[in-house]
């Protein structure tokens, strides 16, 4: 990717990425530890991980994409999810600011639908395809070999 285009992707997602510095800012303040991988800032861990386990059953997650921050609720979860929360940068370097209403509609629209908000969401089938579709590839290479 070109220098130029890098930074216009940066720039166009950059809205969530300062969310995600802020929540990021408070998980390492709890504990939490950092990395920069492909690019992408992640945090996993400290209180941070324990204040998302605390949370009703309907909230928790194991990592969330806010603009190229990722956050996990610890270094496993962060390993087992990263290739699923890449989908969610690129979809925000696609689609910028816009990605919170529309990530938000997907989910109006299966609720209305009389379908799971979650599963359903256009975002998350697309990284969920994503990754299924990786992991079968990297099965197959292991094969071979």
């Amino acid at each position: 990717m070109s220098g130029m285009r890098a930074f216009l992707r940066y720039a166009w997602a950059s809205p969530a990425t300062l969310v995600g510095f802020g929540v990021a800012s408070f998980a390492l303040l709890t504990g939490a530890r950092a990395a920069v991988c492909e690019g992408v800032l992640e945090v996993a861990g400290g209180g941070f991980g324990r204040a998302v386990s605390r949370l009703p059953p309907v909230l928790r997650f194991s990592a969330i994409t806010l603009g190229h921050v990722v956050l996990a609720v610890d270094r496993a979860a962060l390993e087992e999810c990263r290739c699923h929360e890449r989908v969610h940068v690129r979809q925000y370097e696609r689609w910028g600011v816009f990605f919170f209403p529309l990530y938000i509609g997907s989910s109006l629209l299966a609720l209305m639908r009389g379908r799971d908000p979650y599963w359903e969401n256009h975002f998350e089938r697309e990284a969920y395809r994503v990754e299924r579709d990786a992991r079968r590839r990297s099965v197959s290479r292991a094969v071979r070999h």
